[in-house]
């Protein structure tokens, strides 16, 4: 399980058999959210997690996207 970051109690990391489109895993409290990282960032599907912390989840994706991306292709592509 790749860990591409962590900020603010927030993990972000894929599976290694991971598929396509681009995405990433986020865990925060005993929640988990999917978010896919193409041109844009969207949620894909969240579990156990409050709005509140899914928009900062969403915020992280969308500052470290390109950080995600990158780390996608050298670990999947």
């Amino acid at each position: 399980m790749p860990k591409i970051f962590e900020k603010d109690g927030y993990q972000f990391f894929f599976y290694s058999n991971e598929h396509k489109p681009i995405h990433v895993h986020v865990r925060y409290g005993g929640g988990e959210a999917v978010f896919t990282v193409e041109d844009v960032v969207e949620l894909r599907e969240s579990h156990g997690l409050k709005v509140k912390s899914l928009t900062r989840a969403q915020e992280l994706a969308e500052e470290h996207q390109q950080l995600i991306k990158d780390k996608w292709y050298e670990h999947l592509d």
